[in-house]
């Protein structure tokens, strides 16, 4: 008689290896795509930047200048301009107003003392590049030393979001009245064309906010003292050109960095309040000026 060998038992766990195995080859392809798909953030905005400075075309119709070419700004380029202003923005003496505004070129007051002409001077010097591509404007006026940045390559159409090339020219501006303690206002200022967007219901919203922007950078980045510093929007109602076609209309979008001279900084200072015993009195303005006379009792007619 034959004998039969004994039946091998079948194990019916045998799948927990192949699913362990399945498993295991999930994670790691899963871990995998999530290593390529990390961006770094900062490389991205910083690459977005530069290629909107390369293709520097105004979305309204165009207007960058031909034959110009527009220098890419690298990350380097940005981080040693904000180390230079830093530098520059260490605590020092608290500056004095420069009284003169126009001076020969590299001429002072004759004390020792830097004129808004010096000034800008150097502004022509930091922004030359700039200046000859005409991205931005620096003259003097009524009321001081006027730095026009334009809107094309400073701010996207309908954002108040600074581009690095506005950043960069920040810097230098600051770094240039760093050491005079004249009052800086900034003013936003748009084209006629209306704008009603998510976050901005008209140009008046759009222009107060690019100015605060700038405000914002040169206190937190620039170091600028608070103190100095005023924002104004004037929306669509202080064009430098008629807003008659395209080109003019691209002059009006700008934001100005107005360096007051003195006689404009203290005709524009608020008035000082009338004391509490002035205002019970009738005697004075809310400016301090010369008040109404006190209302006269009502008459009333006899019986």
């Amino acid at each position: 008689m034959r004998r039969h060998s004994p039946e091998e038992h079948s194990d019916h766990h045998r799948w927990v290896v192949s699913y362990a195995d399945f498993i295991t080859l999930l994670f790691a392809f899963f871990t995998t795509l999530y290593a390529i798909s990390s961006v770094d953030a900062k490389k991205l905005s910083e690459m977005v930047a530069s290629m909107q400075m390369a293709f520097d075309t105004d979305a309204r119709g165009g207007d960058k200048r031909p034959g110009v070419p527009t220098p890419l700004l690298t990350a380097a380029k940005l981080k040693s301009e904000t180390a230079r202003a830093e530098a520059v923005a260490e605590p020092q003496p608290a500056a004095k107003p420069v009284a003169r505004q126009a001076a020969a070129p590299g001429a002072g007051t004759g004390d020792g003392e830097i004129s808004l002409g010096d000034v800008k001077e150097r502004l022509n010097e930091r922004l030359k590049e700039a200046l000859a591509q005409g991205r931005l404007t620096v003259e003097l006026d009524r009321r001081g030393l006027v730095v026009s940045i334009r809107e094309a390559g400073s701010f996207a159409t309908g954002s108040a979001e600074l581009t690095d090339f506005t950043r960069q020219m920040i810097l230098e501006i600051a770094a240039a009245v760093q050491d005079i303690g004249n009052a800086i206002r900034i003013e936003g200022h748009t084209d006629d064309v209306p704008i009603h967007t998510g976050r901005f219901r008209s140009n008046w919203e759009l222009s107060t906010e690019r100015a605060t922007s700038v405000v914002a950078f040169l206190i937190q980045n620039a170091r600028l003292e608070a103190t100095r510093l005023s924002a104004a929007g004037y929306s669509e109602y202080h064009p430098r050109a008629p807003n008659d076609c395209e080109a003019n209309r691209a002059r009006n979008r700008r934001v100005d960095i107005v360096i007051l001279n003195p006689a404009t900084s203290t005709a524009e200072e608020p008035g000082e309040p009338a004391t509490h015993a002035e205002a019970e009195a009738g005697n004075t303005s809310p400016k301090g000026g010369a008040g109404p006379p006190p209302a006269s009792p009502p008459h009333t007619p006899a019986p």
